[in-house]
C-alpha cells in the first residue's frame, strides 16, 4: 500500500522570468494500443543503462465493492502469489537475481506495479508482467495467506503505530459521505476475512483486463525490440471489457463538519483538516493553484504556515499542507482534498490553530502574496518535478498516472511551465475559497500523554 508520507502589489510577480529560468524538459514519449486494449508508452533514454516496467490498472480502493473494504490492496498482495509460468514467490527472485527491484502499490484510483533493472533484463520483466496479467493465481490457499499479510499490516502501520492511519483512513469518513470517497482502503478485518475466490475471480475479470491496464517502459532501450518483446508477451493475452469509469462526485459541504478520536498511542494532540479542491481533470488549471498554495503554506522554514504556528505563535511542532490521500498532487482524480496536518504543542487548542490558520488564509487572500514569493515557490515545484523525471522509475510511474487519468502522458514534460503559468492572484483566490466552504475538522487527542 502507497503511503503517506506571504502581502504584495496587485498584479502577478515575474512569471515570465521564472519561465525563462525554468530549463526546459524534453523527454520524447512514444505510444501505441495493441489490439486487446493494452495501451504502451515508450520513452528511450541512453543516459544510464537502466530500464524501468510499469503497469498500471484503472483501479484503486475507491472502486473496491462494498462490504470488501480493503480489497485492491489485498489483489495487489495476491498478484506476487505467481503466475501460469512463475512459481511463488518466484517474482521477485527473479527480478533481484537480475540486479533489480520491485514493488507494487494500491491507491484511490490505480494500482501500479514495477521494476526497476539493468537494461539487459528488460525481456525478463516483461515476461514476469505479462504472465501475471494474463493468469495470476488465484487459489484459495495464495488468498487466505495474503489475507492473514495484508491483516499484519495493518496491525504494524495502523493499529500499533502512534498516528497510524492519521489522517488519511481516519478524515475521508468526516469529509464524505459515499462509500468509495469514505470507507478505509486499507480494510475491514472482518471483511478482508470473508473474501472468497469468487470476489477474487470478479475482481481480476473485471479490472485487470489489458484494455484498463498501461504499459510503461522508459530507459536504456531499442523501441523497436522493446515492441517486439511487447507483442510478444502481451499480444495473445484475450481482450475482455473494460468497466465504464465511475463518477465518485459529492457535494462540497455547506458547513463545517467536526469528529474527534482518542489514539491511545499517541504522545501529543495533532490536528487534520480536509478543504474540497476543484477537479484535477477538468480543471487543470485552477487546480494548480491549490498546489502552489500548499506550497506556499507549509513548504520550508519561510512559509506562512510554518512561520506563524511553529516559529511565531508555537502552537504547533510541525505542520504540512498537500493535495490528496498520499500527498501527491496527480494521484487522484475528482474529489479529493487538500488536507493540513498539525502535531500540537502541549499549551495548544484546536481552536486556537484553526483561528490562526483561518487568520493566514484571510490575510492571503486578501493582501496576496509578497514580493518574490510566487516565483520562489514555482521553482521549488519546478525543481523536484523536474529531478522526478530525470529519474527512470520516477518519470515512468509518473508518465503512467497522466495517462491514465488525463489521457496525457507528455504532462511530465509540460507540469513545469504550466505551474510557471498560474497568478499570484489564483493563489490567493485559492486560499480565500477554503474559507467559503465547509471545511471538515478531526482533532486526534493524545492518549499516551504523560
Amino acid at each position: 500500500m502507497a503511503t503517506v508520507s506571504s502581502p504584495r502589489e496587485p498584479g502577478p510577480v515575474g512569471t515570465a522570468a521564472v519561465r525563462s529560468a525554468l530549463p526546459a524538459s524534453s523527454y520524447p514519449i512514444e505510444r501505441t494500443r495493441l489490439d486487446n486494449g493494452l495501451r504502451v508508452l515508450l520513452a528511450p533514454d541512453r543516459t544510464a543503462p537502466v530500464v524501468a516496467v510499469s503497469v498500471h490498472y484503472d483501479v484503486g480502493f475507491r472502486s473496491e465493492p462494498e462490504g470488501r473494504t480493503g480489497f485492491a490492496h489485498l489483489f495487489e498482495h495476491l498478484m506476487f502469489q505467481g503466475s501460469a509460468n512463475v512459481g511463488k514467490a518466484e517474482h521477485p527472485k527473479h527480478v533481484q537475481a537480475a540486479g533489480g527491484i520491485f514493488n507494487g502499490s494500491t491507491h484511490p484510483d490505480y494500482t501500479d506495479y514495477f521494476e526497476l533493472l539493468p537494461a539487459g533484463a528488460l525481456e525478463l520483466a516483461l515476461f514476469l508482467e505479462a504472465d501475471r496479467m494474463r493468469a495470476p493465481k488465484i487459489t484459495r490457499q495464495n488468498l487466505d495467506n495474503q489475507i492473514a499479510v495484508v491483516q499484519e499490516e495493518i496491525r504494524v502501520n495502523v493499529l500499533n503505530r502512534p498516528y497510524g492511519g492519521f489522517p488519511w483512513i481516519k478524515l475521508p469518513p468526516v469529509a464524505f459521505d459515499t462509500f468509495p470517497n469514505a470507507h478505509n482502503g486499507y480494510g475491514d478485518f472482518s471483511e478482508l476475512a470473508a473474501a472468497g475466490l469468487d470476489d477474487a475471480e470478479d475482481f481480476f475479470d473485471k479490472y485487470y483486463a489489458p484494455g484498463n491496464a498501461v504499459l510503461t517502459i522508459v530507459g536504456d532501450f531499442d523501441s523497436d525490440e522493446a515492441l517486439t518483446f511487447v507483442h510478444r508477451y502481451f499480444g495473445d493475452i484475450p481482450a475482455r471489457a473494460v468497466p465504464p469509469r465511475a463518477s465518485f462526485a459529492e457535494p462540497v459541504p455547506a458547513a463545517e463538519r467536526r469528529a474527534v478520536l482518542t489514539d491511545p498511542l499517541a504522545p501529543r494532540a495533532a490536528l487534520a483538516v480536509g478543504y474540497r479542491v476543484p477537479d484535477p481533470i477538468a480543471d487543470l488549471p485552477a487546480y494548480l493553484a491549490y498546489y502552489l498554495l500548499t506550497e506556499v503554506l507549509s513548504d520550508g522554514d519561510a512559509s506562512r504556515l510554518e512561520r506563524r504556528l511553529v516559529q511565531k505563535d508555537r502552537s504547533v511542532i510541525g505542520v504540512s499542507t498537500y493535495l490528496g490521500a498520499f500527498g501527491n498532487p496527480f494521484d487522484q482524480r475528482d474529489p479529493l482534498l487538500l488536507t493540513l496536518e498539525a502535531r500540537q504543542s502541549e499549551e495548544s487548542s484546536a481552536d486556537a490553530v484553526l483561528a490562526a490558520v483561518d487568520e493566514e488564509l484571510a490575510r492571503l487572500a486578501g493582501d496576496g502574496l509578497d514580493a518574490g514569493e510566487l516565483e520562489r515557490v514555482q521553482a521549488r515545484v519546478a525543481s523536484s518535478l523536474l529531478r522526478e523525471a530525470d529519474d527512470a522509475l520516477g518519470r515512468g510511474l509518473a508518465m503512467a498516472v497522466h495517462e491514465l487519468h488525463r489521457g496525457r502522458p507528455e504532462l511530465v514534460n509540460e507540469l513545469p511551465a504550466e505551474l510557471s503559468a498560474v497568478t499570484g492572484e489564483a493563489v490567493a483566490a485559492a486560499a480565500g475559497s477554503l474559507l467559503d466552504q465547509g471545511r471538515s475538522v478531526l482533532e486526534l487527542h493524545a492518549g499516551a500523554a504523560s
